[in-house]
């Protein structure tokens, strides 16, 4: 276990990395005992100096396929704040980070509070208002993604952006496990997936965050926005892209980017 000082002090260098698109090092180089509880209290010490409310909870690195991509076995957990909400009618500043990447995702749109310990799918389902489109924006304050669990737990889950397709459906009107999704750069597609690629069901995924932020003393809420992990792959952002994510069932959502802008490491 770290010292106070020592959480702070390196979620003062994480802070520093977004602030100044500098990427620095992964924090298990010099810290190669960092645990999954360290680290989520070096990402909550960033979240609680934040101005931005708090919007929703995200999973990250809950399929096969991003823990493949980046060298991870289980899933990291972050929040979505206010300022990270994109628009499908603005372009993104591409410069703004460091290494982006996008996800495609189906949003649950909580009605009710989850329980904490021992939620269950059904608790789930019951409190989901409505399920939506969307594409989440990820950016690593680690440079390269060279990312370990704990370093990406301590970096919120590498969340950056988000943006909802105009959709809602409910829960009991589309099977959530079946939910094919499609990912087109410009008229190519970059990517696809599956609903199901997230530990099988996403609604498993949203049930197992409940229970795993509440040992911290975190709850899922009435009017949050959960994002429980992206059907696919994540693709590669460059300044000018022009996204389309395509569900079934769901409809689509857009994101597009400009700008340009330099990223340096920190020693």
């Amino acid at each position: 276990m770290l010292t106070g000082a020592e959480l702070r002090g390196l979620a003062d260098r994480l802070r520093d990395a977004e602030r100044d698109r500098a990427p620095i090092p992964p924090l298990t180089r010099d810290h190669p005992g960092l645990g999954a509880a360290d680290a989520y209290e070096i990402q909550l010490y960033n979240i609680r100096r934040r101005t931005a409310a708090v919007v929703g909870h995200k999973i990250g690195l809950s399929s096969r396929a991003m823990q493949e991509m980046m060298g991870v076995d289980e899933p990291d957990y972050g929040h979505l704040l206010a300022d990270m909400r994109l628009s499908e009618d603005a372009r993104a500043d591409a410069g703004r980070y460091c290494c982006p990447r996008v996800e495609i995702e189906v949003a649950f749109l909580l009605g009710d509070d989850l329980p904490g310990d021992g939620c269950t799918e059904a608790d789930v389902l019951a409190a989901t208002e409505a399920f939506a489109p969307s594409i989440e924006l990820i950016d690593s304050r680690i440079a390269d993604w060279r990312i370990s669990l704990a370093d990406t737990i301590a970096d919120n889950a590498s969340s950056a952006g988000f943006v909802l397709g105009a959709r809602r459906v409910p829960p009991d009107a589309i099977d959530p496990r079946g939910i094919d999704a499609v990912l087109r750069r410009g008229t190519e597609v970059v990517t696809a997936g599956r609903s199901d690629a997230v530990l099988g069901n996403p609604v498993t995924a949203v049930a197992w965050l409940a229970r795993t932020v509440a040992r911290f003393g975190v709850r899922l809420r009435a009017g949050h926005l959960i994002l429980p992990g992206a059907c696919a792959r994540a693709v590669d952002v460059r300044p000018g892209d022009e996204f389309r994510a395509e569900f079934s069932g769901l409809g689509e959502v857009r994101l597009a980017f400009t700008g340009t802008g330099p990223r340096r490491e920190r020693p």
